[in-house]
This record gives C-alpha cells, sequence and structure tokens, in this order.
C-alpha cells in the first residue's frame, strides 16, 4: 500500500494532495459517532473526506462536507467521486464562517476533527499549518457555525486533546450546548488519557462516560476493544 492511499474495507483514501494524512484520531470520531436516524450530517473540516465517509457508510444521511484548504477540497472530491455513497455526499469548498451563514437548513448530526494547536509552534507549510492550528477555525467560530446550524434534537461530536476539551466544553455550555458522552482515549494502559471523545446536545443531563485503550502493550498490538469499534472499516481487523 503506498503512503499516498489508504485503504479501508469499503472506500480508498487518496491522500497525496492533502496537508493532513489519515490519523488516528479520525477513524476513532468516524467509528464512534452514532448516525441513529440521522438524515442530514455535517463534516466541518472534511480534510480527505474520510469522515464523511465513513459516516456515509454506516447512515442513510445525506453528508455534507466542507473545508477551507483548496488542496483538502480537491482531495475529497477525488475520493468521493470514487466512493459507491457519492450521490449522497456534497464537497463544499468553504469555511464554516460563511457557510452557516449561507446555509438554509439545519443538521441533525455536526461532526468535526478540528484544529487543536494555538501556543504550539507551526508548520512551515501553509496547508498543514491551516489544517492543525486554530488560526482560521477558532473554537468559538465553530461553535457558532454549530449553533446556527444544528436542528435543536441534533447532535454534535467532536474529538479533541485533553487539555483543550475543557475550554471548549465550557464555551459550549455557556452556549447552552451541553456535553452528554464523554470517552477518554487511551493509546497504552502505561499512558495518560490522549484525546477526549464528545458529544454534545441541546439539553443538560448527567454525561455518559467511558474510556477506550487503543493498543496493548506492544505497537500494533490492539485491544479487543478498539478493534470493536473500528471493525467495519480497518481492513486487518
Amino acid at each position: 500500500m503506498s503512503s499516498q492511499e489508504f485503504v479501508f474495507k469499503q472506500f480508498t483514501i487518496l491522500q497525496d494532495k492533502c496537508a493532513m494524512k489519515v490519523g488516528t484520531d479520525a477513524v476513532l470520531l468516524g467509528s464512534w459517532v452514532t448516525t441513529s436516524s440521522a438524515k442530514t450530517i455535517l463534516d466541518i473540516g472534511t480534510g480527505t473526506g474520510i469522515i464523511a465517509l465513513m459516516l456515509a457508510q454506516k447512515s442513510n444521511a445525506v453528508v455534507d462536507a466542507i473545508d477551507i484548504d483548496n488542496n483538502a477540497y480537491l482531495q475529497a472530491i477525488q475520493n468521493i467521486s470514487n466512493c459507491k455513497w457519492k450521490n449522497r455526499i456534497n464537497v463544499h469548498h468553504t469555511s464554516i464562517q460563511q457557510f452557516s451563514t449561507s446555509c438554509d437548513h439545519k443538521y441533525d448530526l455536526i461532526v468535526s476533527n478540528p484544529p487543536y494547536f494555538v501556543d504550539s509552534s507551526k508548520a512551515i507549510e501553509e496547508s498543514r499549518t491551516n489544517a492543525r492550528h486554530t488560526d482560521q477555525l477558532p473554537f468559538d467560530d465553530l461553535l457558532n457555525g454549530v449553533l446556527n446550524l444544528l436542528d435543536t434534537d441534533g447532535k454534535f461530536y467532536v474529538i479533541l486533546p485533553t487539555k483543550e476539551s475543557q475550554g471548549f466544553r465550557e464555551m459550549a455550555e455557556k452556549q447552552n450546548l451541553f456535553l452528554t458522552k464523554l470517552t477518554r482515549v487511551i493509546t497504552r494502559t502505561d499512558k495518560p488519557e490522549k484525546r477526549l471523545l464528545m458529544k454534545f446536545e441541546f439539553i443538560k443531563k448527567e454525561v455518559e462516560e467511558d474510556s477506550i485503550v487503543i493498543e496493548n502493550e506492544g505497537r500494533h498490538c490492539y485491544t479487543d476493544e478498539y478493534i470493536e469499534l473500528t471493525k467495519d472499516y480497518y481492513l486487518g481487523f
């Protein structure tokens, strides 16, 4: 398999044009999201289109995928044009700031694997910087977009590092968008949690919490729970 492509069970991701390649965060989020009866889905910052494709695979929904980066937009178009659900996925070259003011309908489900670095050093390549840092998608802009576009009964799913997630949760709950489910992501049992998978809704209730460990002691020795979560996508599971 070339490093420029990543083959899943039902689709292939080409990633030669895209600054951010297929990573564990995207696969975790796409696998973790429950699409249930969602008829409309929005993927904010789609990149290669991986999460849009994962959600199309597990649902019958119409999926809109947006990205501000032109190379990412072109890559997502390429990947989606080669999949069996291409008639249900629409890719838009735009920012959430622009899209949220022009879109004329609400979504049952919104998902985002957003840029999250604020203070760390930036990559030299501009497109990689935009994909990793919050300069062009500050958390408040992301939240405002979600607030404008999420249906009253809708769900918003996001993955963030532990440090950034607390501030994001506080910002969301000030806008009456409440955390209702939280999964702590641990790479190995001897490591601290690395990411938080979070679901938000416009209702306040007790947060459902759990955790998932990705690997056992050896590298690429995956836990049963991680295999179970991702088995519909990864070829080796």
